[in-house]
């Protein structure tokens, strides 16, 4: 968008904000039509602005903006109400997964099934007060995240080409999918290694099998860590700091 535009009515939610200068900020969001983008909330730092209660992270918002550059100016920002708020291990579930869209969604690229899948992701957080299929949510949108970024996981078939077997362990290779491993139980070690009944029922995204949920939660992890080029995210960095509390 580096010519004048104007833009309202739009979807969209807050990923991040920031100071900027005395009064103002600049609030990072995600939007239906034009993905991820970065407005200036001119005022929005004052006590007395009356958008500066409206720009928090998980609500739904509408907004308007105008300007040219990279940075726009935020014109209007009105709440659509019908999203509780998060609470617990799932506000800290939201607040991964808004690093994992601030580091790997670019700018100004649409995703609209992305941001309905964000907003059913919220929906699904805020339902879930006892965390049951918090675990299951996370992979679902992790897979979607991937898929929309071109990365999409093969999951039904290994890297030979041939039709992943339930019984068989395989290691993931990055850009290459699945290779099947020896078939004694020695081979079958390490953090890098996955079932492939965990593979189909990714590919299925059916999660009531315990050992799947686990080397599901290993594997995105190692492709995430692949895709975000060693860049650790906070909100894991908190949480490994937490558990050794």
């Amino acid at each position: 968008m580096n010519q004048r535009s104007k833009v309202d009515g739009q979807p969209a939610y807050v990923l991040h904000s920031y100071p900027f200068r005395e009064t103002s900020l600049i609030v990072e969001v995600f939007t239906r039509d034009f993905g991820r983008m970065a407005l200036l909330a001119r005022g929005a730092r004052r006590p007395r602005a009356a958008i500066r209660g409206l720009l928090m992270g998980f609500q739904p918002l509408e907004i308007g903006w105008a300007g040219k550059g990279e940075v726009l100016t935020l014109m209007k920002a009105e709440w659509q109400g019908g999203q509780p708020l998060l609470a617990g291990e799932a506000l800290f579930c939201g607040y991964y997964v808004n690093e994992l869209l601030m580091h790997l969604l670019p700018r100004e690229d649409a995703h609209e099934k992305l941001f309905a899948a964000y907003a059913d992701m919220l929906q699904r957080l805020a339902a879930d007060a006892a965390g049951k299929t918090r675990e299951a949510d996370l992979r679902r949108f992790e897979k979607a995240l991937l898929q929309e970024l071109g990365y999409g996981l093969t999951l039904e078939r290994d890297a030979a080409g041939q039709p992943v077997a339930a019984e068989a362990f395989y290691t993931y290779r990055m850009e290459q999918g699945p290779a099947r491993l020896a078939a004694d139980a020695e081979a079958a070690q390490g953090r890098d290694v996955v079932r492939g009944k965990t593979l189909i029922d990714l590919a299925a995204e059916d999660f009531s099998d315990p050992r799947t949920r686990l080397e599901a939660k290993a594997l995105m992890r190692l492709l995430m860590a692949y895709y975000l080029a060693g860049k650790e995210l906070e909100t894991r960095k908190i949480f490994k700091e937490l558990q050794e509390l």
